[in-house]
């Protein structure tokens, strides 16, 4: 007579039913993608016309030991970072993101935090726009997502984590950048970017990320808290911003910050008068991507 065989409890055949309805939807969504779309090289033999794992993983800046754990099952309860970083990365819609969160067993955001959700609409007029440099960014200035003429132009930011990705942080914990600015735009960039972080935090409070990011830009930059303690406000202008690129020298482009509609994303575009030296070096740019010249 055999052994009567284990059963495991209902709540771990639940999570584990759970887990790999999450892998098959990542899998899916992952499918469905076609690399092209996301501004990735199409080159190579492929088995399926959507993402590779290393390509998600690439735009989600994760992992691909990770993503092949989710899709199989064998990764449980992803962060809610995670899971926005994916849903960003294979472009889901409001209602596939919520479904996305409910596999995960996490809640989804609610309006005391930052999204950065990207709308199906604007994301099709980033994708109709690839020819600028054009990058977005949540109401923290978290960067969420960029081009390849951005990265080309500003540096591949794809090895950023964390807050290396967030402008204001970057800006003042003195990471290095390729912007260089005179002590009048100096004034007004700083001046902006606090009154934007300080409205943030009326809109959101409920968002803990956002609450530390000021309170360690505090106690880290004396430039920083002076102004935050000082009430300074400042609104976004369009102005001319110069980038030192290491292989085509200084760029000196129009730079505007819009604001999506029904949404608290900013849109960042760099643009050159048309037959303009500084649209000639954009289009060398275009040529040579992120690649160094030998």
């Amino acid at each position: 007579m055999s052994a009567p065989e284990e059963t495991a409890p209902s709540g771990a055949r639940s999570e584990a039913s759970g887990t790999k309805d999450l892998g098959r939807a990542l899998h899916g969504w992952r499918d469905r993608i076609a690399p092209a779309t996301v501004g990735l090289p199409v080159g190579g033999v492929r088995r399926a016309a959507g993402l590779r794992r290393e390509e998600l993983a690439q735009l989600a800046a994760l992992s691909v030991d990770y993503i092949t754990r989710l899709e199989q099952g064998r990764a449980t309860s992803p962060s809610p970072q995670v899971l926005a970083s994916l849903a960003r990365a294979l472009r889901l819609s409001a209602d596939e993101r919520t479904y996305l969160y409910l596999l995960a067993g996490q809640p989804e955001p609610g309006p005391g935090h930052i999204s950065d959700h990207i709308p199906p609409g604007l994301r099709r007029l980033l994708d109709q726009m690839n020819g600028a440099p054009l990058s977005v960014h949540d109401a923290a200035w978290n960067l969420v997502e960029w081009n390849r003429p951005w990265a080309a132009l500003l540096g591949d930011p794809s090895a950023l984590r964390g807050r290396e990705r967030n402008m204001i942080w970057r800006h003042f914990t003195g990471l290095p950048g390729r912007v260089r600015q005179t002590p009048e735009q100096l004034t007004g960039f700083e001046a902006t970017m606090v009154g934007d972080l300080r409205a943030a935090t009326a809109r959101y409070p409920a968002d803990l990320g956002l609450r530390s990011l000021v309170k360690d830009l505090r106690e880290t930059s004396a430039v920083f808290a002076g102004l935050w303690d000082s009430g300074i406000v400042g609104i976004h202008r369009s102005g001319a911003k110069t980038i030192v690129h290491p292989e085509v020298g200084p760029i000196t482009l129009d730079c505007d910050v819009l604001i999506a509609a029904g949404s608290d994303l900013r849109v960042v575009a760099y643009t050159a008068a048309p037959g303009s030296e500084a649209a000639a070096r954009l289009g060398l740019l275009d040529v040579i991507g992120t690649q160094a010249m030998t």
